[in-house]
């Protein structure tokens, strides 16, 4: 009989994570995405996209598509400026699954946040033009 090699196949996760593990703690996942355990409960109480397996001690076992749902969470909350009301919105919208496959979800103009407020500006400075007209 051949051996076969135990060699664990590390998936990236879409921030980026090299994910190695069938499991993460809580700890674990906090370290990975600098997220503090305690918003981690509370997420999990917010987005029932976020529900971690528990062991018969009751903890938390996330999964790398767990970790990659919170990055996502994280994504929309702190980067993209979201409140948690609108990132549930934004998740029912896409679907966490199409959402966890876009590289950045954009509001209604597209791009990145310097290309978005120079947009406003330029849409503010001729609305201001057409009312002074």
């Amino acid at each position: 009989m051949a051996k076969r090699s135990a060699r664990k196949a590390a998936t990236k996760s879409s921030s980026g994570l090299a994910l190695e593990k069938r499991y993460y703690r809580i700890g674990e996942v906090a370290k990975l995405t600098g997220i503090k355990p305690y918003v981690l409960r509370y997420w999990e109480s917010e987005f029932r996209w976020m529900a971690p397996a528990k062991s018969r001690s009751k903890q938390r076992l996330y999964r790398a598509r767990d970790v990659e749902v919170v990055e996502l969470i994280k994504r929309l909350l702190y980067a993209e400026r979201f409140t948690i009301e609108g990132a549930k919105k934004k998740l029912r919208e896409l679907g966490v699954e199409k959402a966890l496959d876009a590289p950045q979800l954009d509001l209604a103009l597209g791009g990145d946040p310097a290309t978005q407020l120079k947009r406003i500006r330029e849409t503010l400075l001729e609305v201001r033009a057409a009312l002074l007209a």
